[in-house]
């Protein structure tokens, strides 16, 4: 009986051992395929962190271009705003090309006045530059070029159908070299360096005549400028061509036709070109433009030509300048009112191989005085005279007295030329101030 128990129990292990087999091998290939599902899991989910990365760096990407893409637009939309009121301007006006009487008209010059902020300055020099351009406006294209956003000035502007207007827009901050300086130097360079780069490059003219927002013209400003354009095209010497006389003052000056040469740049109403303008924008100064065109370092020994009689009259009292010397020097000032047939004239004369020859035989011309009292004495003598100075100190003491401007620049006197500075007395007599130099470079002797 026992051994019928042991034989069936061993029986019953064989299909338990099958069982536990099947089991096994069942367990074995789900764990299996647990481990291949896992496995593929794993690798989406790495596949999925490498997308993501990739998306974050995408999106870094992308919005650093965003970023570069707002600062675009912003520079953008200020000069949307200068091309807008250009387009609106050649719009109205008509002056894609400026012609004349049908045919093409090549300018003389482009006149540019530079405003700011002063509209009733601005309305009244565009009154007397309108008083004598628009006969001859396809000559003379004027343009005001405005620094800043005054909308009073920029109204202005825009209400004249007889010129375009160009806008400034400059958001840079201005940090100024030395403590104390007015800031309004340094916008007024960069706004001179803008309007100039515009019509040279852009607009293509090949001189430019810059006014300003407080001026106003003689009756001959134009053909004055014309036969000025003639002499600079032929004297490369000449750097540029100016209106004004530092000592135009109406005690001081007497002949609308008499022109000079000058080493000091006189600024207030003057022209150049545009292989000139090549030279001096790369280098434009941060500030104070007119002091650094009269360093010797730039103008290079070429020299300007001035009328004696002014064809610009500053009526700007109160500006950036502050008023400064204007009642003493600018109120004064003599504006030319003879209309002077400049077509007529043979400026030969004033070119560098005959100038200096003509203008030592003036001076050599004039009867020497010395001493004290030297205003009394050239009273008292019915011929052009010349005082000899020894050096700045004594040539302010003597400017002083007659009262002339007293200032220098980098050597060289207002208004001379090879250190003599000339001037009127009494109406008609001329004084010449002999500086040391001028002995040597212009053959004078006292006798």
């Amino acid at each position: 009986m026992v051994r019928m128990m042991t034989c069936d129990f061993r029986f019953l292990l064989i299909p338990a051992a099958f069982m536990f087999i099947y089991i096994q091998m069942r367990l074995f290939q789900t764990q299996s395929q647990y481990a291949d599902r896992l496995g593929s899991a794993i690798e989406s989910e790495n596949h999925c962190t490498s997308q993501m990365r990739g998306l974050i760096d995408d999106v870094s990407i992308k919005q650093s271009r965003i970023v570069a893409l707002e600062d675009m637009k912003n520079r953008q939309d200020q000069e949307l705003v200068q091309l807008k009121d250009l387009i609106q301007t050649f719009q109205r006006r008509g002056i894609a090309k400026l012609t004349d009487g049908g045919g093409q008209q090549i300018p003389v010059a482009a006149v540019v006045i530079m405003a700011c902020s002063r509209a009733d300055y601005l309305e009244r020099t565009v009154k007397s530059v309108f008083k004598y351009q628009i006969p001859i406006a396809s000559k003379y294209p004027l343009f005001i070029s405005q620094d800043g956003s005054d909308q009073a000035v920029k109204s202005k502007a825009l209400s004249y159908n007889q010129l375009t207007y160009m806008q400034h827009l400059d958001f840079e901050p201005v940090i100024t070299e030395r403590p104390g300086e007015l800031i309004a130097y340094y916008k007024i360079a960069r706004h001179y360096k803008w309007a100039l780069d515009q019509l040279f490059y852009k607009h293509k003219f090949s001189r430019v005549i810059i006014l300003e927002d407080d001026m106003e013209i003689a009756p001959d400003f134009f053909d004055y400028f014309e036969a000025a354009a003639s002499l600079m095209d032929r004297d490369k010497t000449i750097m540029a061509a100016s209106s004004w006389n530092d000592n135009g003052q109406k005690q001081f000056v007497h002949d609308p036709y008499a022109l000079y040469r000058s080493d000091f740049f006189p600024g207030l109403g003057w022209m150049l070109k545009r292989s000139t303008w090549d030279e001096l924008s790369p280098k434009w100064p941060k500030a104070y433009w007119d002091d650094w065109l009269r360093l010797k370092e730039n103008h290079k020994g070429r020299q300007f030509i001035r009328p004696e009689v002014c064809r610009t009259y500053n009526f700007g009292e109160h500006g950036s300048s502050l008023g400064q010397f204007f009642s003493q020097y600018l109120q004064p000032i003599k504006l030319n009112d003879v209309k002077v047939d400049w077509k007529a004239k043979d400026l030969g004369y004033l070119t560098e191989g005959n100038y200096t020859k003509y203008f030592s035989g003036l001076v050599r011309q004039a009867r020497p005085i010395q001493g004290s009292d030297l205003v009394l004495k050239a009273q008292n003598i019915e011929a052009d005279i010349r005082i000899r100075y020894r050096d700045q100190p004594e040539f302010e003491r003597i400017a002083g007295e007659f009262g002339i401007f007293e200032e220098w620049k980098d050597g060289v006197p207002r208004t001379a030329y090879k250190g003599v500075v000339v001037f009127r007395i009494q109406t008609t007599r001329r004084v010449f101030l002999v500086g040391p130099d001028s002995v040597k470079q212009l053959g004078i002797r006292d006798s």
